[in-house]
């Protein structure tokens, strides 16, 4: 049976390379479509928790991942030889920077390489890893031909951005939109007919795979450069002394010609600090510099130093040093009601606090520990003895749930509110509190 008809008719076999916040939610929809999954991963816990029903991903149902394994839809494993038993192979791999802003393609090379060992005809990979465009055609595609075979004529090749969204209680990975581009126009038509099954959203096909590459790399610029214009303003708007929060609710009731887009303490996740640095990257082969993305990443980068120097200046009008100051940072996730802490501003901000020799603890109902320079160190309690016992309280995270910010304002000396959660949750009465400093 051809590819498309096993597609078509649910019988092709899929599997997912990755288990993390991309792939285990893929590989969830599809199983849920009514495929039968095989998910790979190089760290057998994962696997192991997969196999038996355990989530660890927030965004997916725990019910739904045990009755898809109770039913044999989806199960896991380390055993990458059993890739020849696919028809449709996935690529949800990290694609990480290196300290100086380079990208590391080594799991999508190392994952093409394990799927060129067991390539066999009639065969559709898609790499959902972002990356800079041309990685798909230039790096993964000669991998997968050193099998022998050659795209479009036995085997196809797509590329599909994730736009997986942590915390988002509207947008799952089943109701987002897909973007397709594949090899030849069979390889994206095969690829969309399979996301058309599996999620109930509209597929949109781009002419190749470096339109899809390019597409998810604008997106993140797009937010990127909006983060460091918020952060901007904030910056500039409080050395004139004008409200930053206010003048962004204003602006916002304009409607059209304005995103809202809120300054913090820098940017963080899988994403938006890394995805537009691909592109730099890429760049350089034209003899081209981004030069707004390279400054916009300046800007979010240096918020944390900004966040901590503004602290200083409070601490000082209160007779305090923040070099024998407690201070507790409230919440350490990338961002609301998430356990994810990948590049958190939040932990840049901790680093940042040390230097200067302050005394850091942090809260977070989400992320009960943290690694913290080779050590385990865990989440206080949100008590009004905690409170009480720090010199200042800053918010690095806003979560909407599991947060008492009531309890923080009537009983912390000073609270440095990054986020604008207090006035947020508490109103415009919480305003007037004379301990409540806003970004």
């Amino acid at each position: 049976m051809h590819l498309m008809e096993k597609i078509k008719s649910q019988t092709a076999n899929i599997g997912v390379i990755g288990l993390g916040y991309v792939g285990l939610p893929l590989a969830v929809e599809k199983a849920k479509a009514g495929f039968v999954v095989l998910g790979f991963d190089v760290q057998c816990e994962k696997v192991d928790m997969v196999n038996r029903g355990e989530n660890y991903i927030g965004d997916i149902v725990p019910q739904d991942l045990k009755d898809l394994v109770a039913s044999g839809h989806l199960s896991a494993t380390c055993d990458f030889d059993r890739l020849i038993e696919c028809d449709v192979v996935a690529i949800c791999v990290p694609t990480p920077l290196d300290k100086f802003k380079q990208p590391d393609l080594s799991y999508i090379v190392n994952s093409a390489k394990e799927i060129s060992k067991r390539m066999h005809k009639d065969m559709l990979v898609v790499l959902e890893s972002t990356t800079y465009p041309g990685t798909t055609e230039e790096v993964v595609k000669p991998i997968l031909e050193e099998s022998g075979l050659k795209v479009g004529k036995d085997f196809h090749l797509a590329f599909s951005p994730e736009r997986v969204d942590p915390g988002n209680l509207r947008y799952k990975t089943h109701n987002t939109p897909k973007v397709v581009g594949g090899c030849t126009p069979e390889c994206t038509e095969i690829a969309k007919t399979l996301y058309g099954i599996v999620l109930g959203a509209e597929v949109f096909t781009v002419s190749s795979p470096k339109e899809a590459e390019a597409t998810k790399i604008l997106e993140n610029t797009f937010r990127i450069v909006n983060c460091a214009l918020a952060n901007e303003m904030a910056i500039v708007y409080d050395k004139m002394g004008i409200n930053v929060w206010e003048v962004i609710a204003a602006a916002s009731t304009k409607p059209f010609g304005f995103i809202p887009f809120y300054p913090g303490p820098g940017v963080g996740g899988h994403c938006i600090p890394l995805d537009p640095f691909y592109l730099t990257y890429k760049a350089r082969e034209y003899d081209y510099h981004t030069k707004l993305i390279e400054l916009a990443g300046e800007i979010n980068d240096g918020m944390p130093n900004y966040v901590v120097g503004r602290l200083m200046d409070i601490l000082n009008e209160h007779g305090k040093a923040l070099s024998k100051s407690k201070i507790m940072l409230l919440g350490i996730a990338y961002k609301g009601d998430i356990d994810d802490m990948r590049e958190s501003p939040a932990l840049k901000v901790w680093e940042e606090l040390e230097k200067k020799h302050a005394q850091v603890v942090f809260h977070d109902p989400y992320c009960k520990t943290a690694k913290w320079k080779g050590k385990e160190v865990a989440s206080v309690d949100l008590s009004e003895e905690e409170i009480k016992s720090c010199d200042a309280i800053v918010i690095t995270t806003w979560h909407k749930y599991k947060v008492d910010y009531k309890l923080v304002l009537d009983n912390a000396s000073i609270v440095f509110d990054t986020k604008n959660a207090v006035a947020s949750v508490l109103g415009k009465e919480a305003l007037a509190a004379k301990n409540l400093y806003r970004l």
